[in-house]
């Protein structure tokens, strides 16, 4: 070992506890990176492979009722590689033990064999058997919630007739790894779930022998996919085609690709913030530590030893920190990632999970780490190179004091000496003054950004849920109903209000903008399902024009008094022109609203609807739910209390643990910083502060003079804080929108508050840790130091 090695290990030994609160910052940065990565990879590639192992389909059509011979023209088609037919229905079921009915989408599979496309996984059991009436398989998440195993019974209201159904088997499907029905935003595995039966007996149920309602392309690598939409949609008009669409449409790929855009965008946001700070305060003591060791650098260039060599000395000091940080980092990281990939795989219900911990994982995150370490140290480094021998072996020029402004106004004559004296270090040395002040400020900046995901959630909760949902329950209906049909739901017992709807597939167009989505018909002043403004009051619907969410007005790039181009997709082949009228505020999803008078005229219909909203008399729930259930005419029904009581449950876990991260690593930011700047300054102010104490000052006294520049600091960057948590604030909103999700920038006063209390509780604790070192100076050791 050489001995600049030699001294090396002598210094990392010195200032193990700095170079450790540094290695904890850049540990911090190396597991969001690596956790971010390895989590992206591992959920992409385990999506990925079940999709091409299950034969996920490309583009998917729904129609009213087409014969099983259009299959061979729609298979001919350009581009297309597989086709594959299907019925595809809801149901109400009826669940021994379960008060309340559930939602069950019903789907077949061939007579004999598997499908071509979106293959089962059998995780449990078999499939229904040819001839075998009334088996039937369930997706696991619905099973597990109900405890069902193959032998078990349940009731479906199917075509009207109300069925009991065998379970045979459990399955997954790719086409369901986020299974939602109804309104519901989130999975609710209770009440919603997925059977597959055998065609023969579903189309028996539904009378569609011999046709089919529903069918899945798989695509050939060269083909042009809007060209098959378009070929597909032709084919499909005639026999009610309501459009087609591709993979990026479908409900469940939209959200995990969703989930996937937010984990990218983490990836890039956290770790550059640890590694900055990193850098930061690996610049801060390598700066003081050359400053200490003037003598011994001197000392080396005149024994021959040249600037690139002690450079390259100090840099290995910095790179040793980045070191130990990305061992840790990596250890956490590996740790994290392969719990949280597990997370992810079962809240998605796939079959199976690859996680690889990859070297270039690795490599990337623990080189992030060396160039932080490099950065930090590249101008303590260059102090090195400008310091000649002579000059370096002789102490320091003394600081030329200055009086600053508040001397000069003379309101330093108002203060107490211990805060004079803080404020006139801090103007002598502002820039480590502004950094220690930027990282404090990120620390308080990532807590405010924390919270503020709980403050968008409870506002989008009030406005969903109890500004514009007000509903207690909405059946959903098989077949569209006349006004009587909608009298008859009044009159079940414990329904106090009804309000029609009316929902239809429509493809919207301005100009060279479009996008297929559903038209609700509302009535003009509904009071239990609303549209409302930007600041959440109902407004009505007006009699003509249609209304659109934002986000939907901004893909569609329209605004109000735009002419839209609306295509029915209900098989009537109907184009219509209606001007935009309004715009309305959704946080989730897409949305397109009329009058539901004006739909129906439009539509060439009289008064009918396909839904009704309900509000229940909550003491009579259980007679209703015993009526729906036996109900012909019902498809499903939504329970907005069920729904808002899962929004809950599953958002509040999620924001438990990312709140308890939040908080961890904004502690550890806080800690790094503190730490290392109160050490620097007690080893530039020792002989001071010691010679404080013979004056005759007490340990407290002294204790507050240095606290109080980090009190003074503190104060600044909290606030600061504050205002950047609102910018990266901003960031976050704009960078996790989606069609199918919007957060809100709404930050609340408690957040603010809680952020500033817990950056303030971490300095205090920091502070006291090195207060004690404060406490036992070695006066006469410290004196005897050479300025």
């Amino acid at each position: 070992m050489s001995m600049l090695d030699r001294k090396l290990v002598r210094d990392f030994r010195r200032l193990w506890a700095q170079g450790l609160a540094i290695g904890l910052v850049a540990a911090a940065g190396v597991m969001t990176l690596l956790l971010g990565v390895a989590t992206y990879q591992s959920l992409f590639e385990t999506r990925q492979a079940y999709y091409e192992r299950y034969s996920f389909a490309d583009i998917f059509a729904s129609a009213t009722r087409a014969p099983l011979g259009l299959m061979d023209r729609i298979e001919a088609l350009p581009g297309v590689a597989l086709a594959s037919a299907r019925i595809e229905q809801r149901a109400v079921l009826d669940i021994e033990g379960m008060d309340e009915p559930a939602t069950g989408l019903i789907l077949s599979i061939p007579d004999t064999g598997e499908a071509l496309l979106n293959r089962l996984y059998l995780a449990e059991g078999r499939l229904p058997e040819a001839g075998h009436a009334g088996e039937a398989v369930v997706s696991q998440a619905f099973a597990d919630a109900h405890g069902f195993r193959p032998g078990d019974e349940l009731s479906a209201i199917m075509g009207g007739v109300k069925r009991s159904l065998t379970i045979s088997g459990i399955v997954l499907s790719p086409e369901f790894i986020y299974s939602i029905g109804g309104s519901d935003i989130l999975p609710d595995d209770k009440r919603f779930g997925i059977i597959w039966m055998r065609y023969s007996d579903a189309a028996a149920s539904y009378d569609l022998t011999g046709a089919f309602n529903s069918v899945s392309l798989k695509l050939q690598r060269d083909a042009v996919v809007p060209g098959v939409i378009g070929a597909l949609d032709d084919l499909l008009r005639p026999y009610g085609g309501q459009g087609a669409y591709d993979r990026s449409q479908q409900i469940s790929d939209q959200f995990l690709s969703a989930e996937l855009t937010q984990l990218q965008a983490m990836s890039y946001i956290m770790p550059p913030i640890f590694l900055g700070v990193a850098a930061f305060l690996l610049n801060m003591t390598l700066a003081r530590l050359i400053s200490l060791e003037r003598e011994q650098i001197g000392l080396l260039k005149a024994l021959g030893y040249g600037s690139g060599a002690i450079g390259w000395h100090y840099t290995k000091f910095a790179l040793t920190i980045a070191a130990l940080g990305t061992l840790i980092g990596w250890g956490f990281g590996a740790w994290a990632g392969r719990g949280m990939a597990s997370l992810y795989a079962e809240f998605y219900k796939f079959p199976f999970l690859l996680f690889q911990d990859r070297p270039s994982s690795f490599l990337i995150s623990g080189l992030a780490a060396m160039v932080a370490a490099v950065l930090g140290s590249l101008q303590a480094v260059r102090n090195v190179a400008a310091l000649s021998p002579a000059v370096a072996m002789q102490p320091p020029a003394p600081p030329v004091y200055r009086r600053f402004f508040l001397d000069r106004l003379g309101w330093t004559r108002m203060f107490p000496q211990g805060l004079t004296m803080a404020l006139r270090n801090l103007t002598r040395k502002p820039v480590r003054a502004l950094l220690t002040v930027v990282g404090v400020s990120l620390s308080t900046g990532l807590l405010v950004t924390g919270l503020f995901t709980t403050d968008s959630l409870e506002y989008i909760i009030d406005a969903t849920y109890f500004r514009t949902d007000r509903q207690h329950a909405t059946i959903s209906l098989a077949l569209p109903v006349s006004a009587s049909g909608v009298e008859a739901i009044m009159r079940l017992p414990g329904v106090m209000a009804v309000e029609p709807t009316r929902t239809i597939a429509v493809n919207l167009r301005n100009h060279l903008s479009s996008r297929r989505t559903a038209l609700t018909g509302k009535p003009a002043n509904p009071e239990l399902s609303r549209v409302t403004d930007s600041d959440l009051e109902p407004v009505p619907l007006p009699q003509t024009g249609i209304a659109l969410s934002s986000m939907l007005a901004d893909i569609l790039q329209a605004r109000v008094g735009d002419m839209l181009t609306v295509e029915l997709l209900d098989g009537s082949e109907k184009v219509i022109e209606l001007p935009v009228t309004l715009i309305v505020t959704q946080f989730m999803g897409l949305g397109a609203y009329m009058e539901i008078s004006e739909l129906n005229r439009a539509l060439g219909e009289s008064d009918l609807a396909n839904g009704v909203h309900l509000m229940l008399d909550e003491d009579r729930t259980e007679t209703l739910y015993d009526e729906v259930k036996d109900l012909p005419m019902a498809a499903g029904l939504a329970l907005q209390r069920k729904s808002l009581e899962m929004f809950r449950e599953t958002i509040g876990e999620n924001l438990g643990i990312s709140m308890g991260i939040y908080i961890a690593l904004a502690v550890l930011i806080v800690f790094g910083v503190v730490y290392n700047t109160m050490r620097i300054q007690l080893s530039e102010r020792a002989r001071e502060l010691a010679s404080l104490r013979i004056l005759g000052f007490t340990r407290l006294e002294v204790s507050v003079i240095l606290l109080t520049e980090l009190a003074i600091l503190t104060a600044v960057a909290i606030p600061l804080g504050c205002v950047l948590g609102y910018v990266m604030g901003i960031g976050m909103s704009e960078g996790f929108k989606s069609e199918l999700f919007r957060f809100p920038l709404v930050i609340s006063r408690a957040s603010y508050t809680t952020a500033g209390l817990v950056v303030l509780a971490a300095t205090i604790v920091s502070a006291a840790i090195v207060q004690r070192r404060v406490a036992n100076l070695d006066m006469i050791a410290v004196l005897k130091t050479r300025e």
